[in-house]
């Protein structure tokens, strides 16, 4: 029976954290079944879900104080499941591009939250636009829209509701 466990860790970034990490995951016959990592700033950031017989999965939690000590990362896990396929229900990603404003990851999730879908991947930037400089935000995100849900017509007021915002926006069914 398979185990899960899913650690976050996150410390200044340096060269090897993830060969680290990962070299501890195959020492304990774990498995990496589904990870992000980022650096943003001067920090590194992963999440990472392993997956292992129960002996293999206690033997990575048994090496989380020598990676902390050894990568200066601060490290925190917890034992999950595998999650069921969501049934009924179609993914969809969600494009957003605009002027940088404080509250638009706020006002978008909110939109769909109100609506009952479920955000399953989410990530957000910032750049300076070309030619003018001007601070832009851009949002990627993944939503899985229930059957219920009539697709023309959440996108009809999803659109609407990004052009009373300024916000350029596109959604779309998922291609993997």
């Amino acid at each position: 029976m398979e185990n899960y466990l899913v650690i976050t860790a996150l410390g200044e970034d340096r060269t090897g954290i993830v060969d680290a990490i990962a070299g501890a995951a195959s020492e304990t016959r774990c498995n990496i079944a589904d990870s992000r990592m980022v650096v943003m700033g001067q920090e590194f950031a992963i999440i990472m879900m392993l997956s292992g017989t129960w002996d293999a999965v206690a033997k990575f939690e048994a090496q989380i104080p020598v990676l902390e000590g050894r990568l200066g990362l601060s490290i925190l896990v917890k034992r999950t499941n595998r999650r069921e396929a969501q049934k009924a229900a179609l993914p969809y990603s969600v494009n957003v591009i605009a002027l940088d404003n404080p509250g638009i990851v706020h006002e978008i999730a909110n939109f769909f939250a109100v609506q009952g879908i479920n955000i399953e991947s989410l990530e957000t930037s910032t750049y300076a636009a070309p030619h003018t400089g001007s601070p832009m935000f851009a949002l990627n995100m993944i939503v899985n829209i229930p059957a219920r849900v009539h697709i023309g017509v959440l996108r009809e007021n999803f659109m609407l509701f990004c052009d009373d915002r300024n916000l350029d926006a596109i959604i779309e069914p998922y291609k993997n």
